[in-house]
């Protein structure tokens, strides 16, 4: 297995300007069904992908890997990776834990996330995500599952106060079909799925896909079954020594989505803010102290 701290997806990525036209072909299809679409024999992956086998040879060489065993075993390891239960984390961390102490470990594993993550994510993604966030002749909608409806949450506050016709659907709730029925064609719908990945939320994007809605999806290095229905897929790594996945580097994308949107929006969203503080005024709802 390598010893590389980014996914072959990840690799790809970096990777496609160096393709040639038949590898670029086969780089999209492993991407269409990744990772399971590189787990059958060589010969099966070149016929999906309509080309040769010593295209595939000659790419997976390109990607870093000796041959096409190596890289089926990383994307056994990264099917593996993406059903980890939190006692399995915790379990894999605790048996190699260096001495250190859990502050100075976690933060480097933080910090190792952020850096990654940065080096991968397109800028030309980023800034198209938050343009269509920041479009006010489209409706936006957020979702999140069990643990990201905090981070959907999050950026739901504070896009309400930026622009109108934001809406909070509640993946985790049985009543989110009720907030489809009104989703016109060319609204924004911006989700939020990491592993593991929840059945209700792939479902809502398939529907949400059936009626027209333009999918921005905040994943992790392993990306959302969601990834193949959106039009905008930011990925962020997640692993830190704990039971459970770290979502600092997706509050990070929140937090500049939010001053990015600001931004783009500020002479409406300026009056949204004073009349809203006129609001917290009249209502006492926070101190003053002068």
């Amino acid at each position: 297995m390598s010893d590389s701290p980014l996914t072959i997806a990840d690799r790809i990525q970096s990777q496609l300007d160096r393709l040639t036209r038949a590898e670029r072909q086969l780089a999209q299809s492993i991407l269409d069904n990744y990772p399971a679409s590189g787990l059958g024999p060589l010969s099966a992956l070149a016929s999906d992908a309509g080309v040769s086998a010593p295209t595939v040879a000659r790419m997976v060489q390109k990607l870093g890997f000796k041959g096409y065993p190596d890289f089926q075993s990383d994307l056994r390891e990264e099917l593996k990776a993406k059903g980890t239960t939190p006692i399995a984390k915790h379990d894999t961390w605790a048996e190699g834990a260096p001495s250190a102490h859990v502050l100075n470990r976690f933060t480097d594993a933080v910090i190792d996330n952020i850096r990654h993550s940065l080096a991968q994510i397109d800028t030309a993604d980023f800034d198209a995500a938050c343009a269509l966030l920041a479009d006010t002749d489209h409706r936006l909608h957020i979702v999140g599952g069990r643990i990201t409806h905090t981070m959907a949450e999050y950026l739901f506050l504070h896009m309400q106060v930026i622009r109108r016709d934001v809406t909070h659907i509640r993946s985790t709730s049985n009543t989110w079909p009720h907030d489809l029925l009104d989703l016109r064609e060319g609204d924004v719908v911006a989700i939020f799925d990491v592993r593991r990945y929840e059945a209700n939320t792939l479902k809502l994007a398939r529907m949400a896909r059936e009626r027209g809605a333009r999918i921005i999806l905040v994943t992790d290095q392993w990306r959302s079954p969601v990834h193949t229905l959106s039009e905008i897929c930011l990925s962020s790594r997640i692993v830190v020594p704990s039971a459970w996945d770290s979502n600092v580097t997706i509050l990070l994308l929140i937090e500049t989505m939010i001053s990015a949107v600001q931004t783009l929006n500020w002479d409406d969203t300026r009056p949204r803010m004073e009349t809203l503080e006129d609001m917290f005024d009249r209502t006492k709802l926070f101190r003053k102290f002068t």
